[in-house]
């Protein structure tokens, strides 16, 4: 079920509009279901329909008055959804572009997901040999995305314990023989 894109409620709030067309009124009463079908022919969306409907409707209003033949009614306003369909197509806001080649994100690695599953793999491995409150900090820190001052809170130490623990960490990491073949 459709909901009238000229009802009695906007009638009411607008006691101009039938005074100044009645015609109008009682020809959008009249189409307003095979209009919408129209625009619905238009558009993907049912709101945009009427939406489109609505601008369209708004347009014929305003030419209410120049328009000689009144029983060309649906076609000067199929006109004026296909126009003003066009004119929002047109002015539609384009983010994509076609190219031959895909581009990659910069500091993406193009490389062998194997080679990459197995160094995530040593890393986390490395990592666990840690001892727990270093592995914790250096958690937060890098994987978490924690600041300093993040961390010393959630683990209850000071900024300065946090520095020196994950500095030693890092230490330890870079003398692992698994990560060897990463340096």
């Amino acid at each position: 079920m459709t909901t009238p894109v000229c009802t009695s409620a906007s009638n009411a709030a607008y006691p101009s509009l039938n005074a100044a067309y009645p015609s109008f009124s009682a020809y959008v009463k009249a189409r307003q279901p095979v209009l919408l079908r129209t625009a619905r022919s238009l558009t993907a969306n049912p709101s945009d329909a009427e939406d489109l409907l609505q601008t369209a409707l708004a347009k014929t209003y305003v030419a209410w008055e120049r328009i000689e033949d009144h029983r060309a009614l649906d076609g000067y306003v199929r006109r004026a959804l296909l126009n003003t369909r066009t004119s929002q197509w047109r002015k539609r806001k384009v983010d994509e572009f076609a190219c031959d080649e895909l581009p990659e994100p910069e500091g993406v690695q193009a490389g062998d997901p194997a080679e990459q599953q197995a160094l995530h793999d040593a890393m986390w491995r490395a990592i666990m040999k840690l001892p727990a409150r270093q592995r914790a900090m250096v958690v937060l820190r890098y994987y978490e995305d924690l600041s300093e001052v993040q961390t010393a809170e959630v683990l209850g130490v000071s900024v300065g314990t946090v520095k020196s623990a994950v500095s030693r960490a890092l230490g330890k990491l870079r003398e692992d023989p698994e990560l060897e073949p990463v340096r």
